[in-house]
């Protein structure tokens, strides 16, 4: 069943701090939370995990963690996000095999998107959109009517991710795309509540 929610925001380096963007998600009501921390030590990624599970326990945010499957089984979380050279949402499945948890699969192409479904994603990330400057390696960016074909294309919950802002948000919500990720424009903002109401009334405002 596809599920439509709107914002969907990735933490890395926040430079309001892990916390402080969590709760603001929460008291936003933002959806779905993932973390995302590339270059940070195991030791600072289990502890950054089990805070934020903390935070959105019991919330109406469902938190994910992402790649790393270990960190998702201790702390819990709600689900994990895998990239197309991860570890396979079949073996993820396999190693944690607990009722109710939340399977995300990365896409770049309409070929990836057909290939998620049999996969058994639960949903897919659709991107990148525009070029982003948070994933130096991220593959060439798809535009806009390019993203909402593959997002219509799946009977999957899809997410549009990569150099989603502001000032573009409503060209994706205008062209049927009605989930969206975001990165820097939460994580590089000291108000991280404000920017987050600032992308929903955005979305809102444009048709969602």
């Amino acid at each position: 069943m596809t599920e439509t929610f709107g914002l969907y925001l990735i933490l890395t380096d926040p430079v309001a701090g892990y916390e402080a963007c969590a709760q603001a998600a929460v008291d936003c009501g933002v959806r779905y939370l993932q973390l995302r921390m590339k270059d940070a030590s195991r030791e600072a990624l289990m502890a950054t995990a089990q805070e934020l599970r903390k935070i959105t326990r019991g919330t109406r945010t469902r938190f994910i963690v992402n790649d790393d499957l270990d960190i998702a089984m201790v702390c819990d979380a709600d689900g994990i996000h895998l990239g197309q050279d991860d570890l396979t949402i079949a073996e993820a499945r396999k190693r944690w095999n607990t009722p109710g948890k939340i399977y995300g699969l990365s896409t770049h192409s309409l070929q990836q998107a057909a290939q998620a479904r049999d996969l058994a994603a639960d949903y897919i990330g659709v991107g990148p959109v525009f070029p982003t400057a948070t994933k130096p390696d991220a593959d060439p960016a798809l535009g806009i009517e390019e993203t909402a074909r593959i997002c219509t294309s799946t009977p999957l919950t899809t997410v549009a991710i990569g150099g989603i802002q502001s000032d573009n948000l409503s060209l994706l919500i205008k062209a049927g795309i009605d989930n969206f990720c975001v990165v820097g424009a939460v994580n590089h903002a000291p108000d991280p509540a404000a920017a987050i109401q600032k992308l929903q009334a955005i979305s809102k405002s444009s048709g969602f």
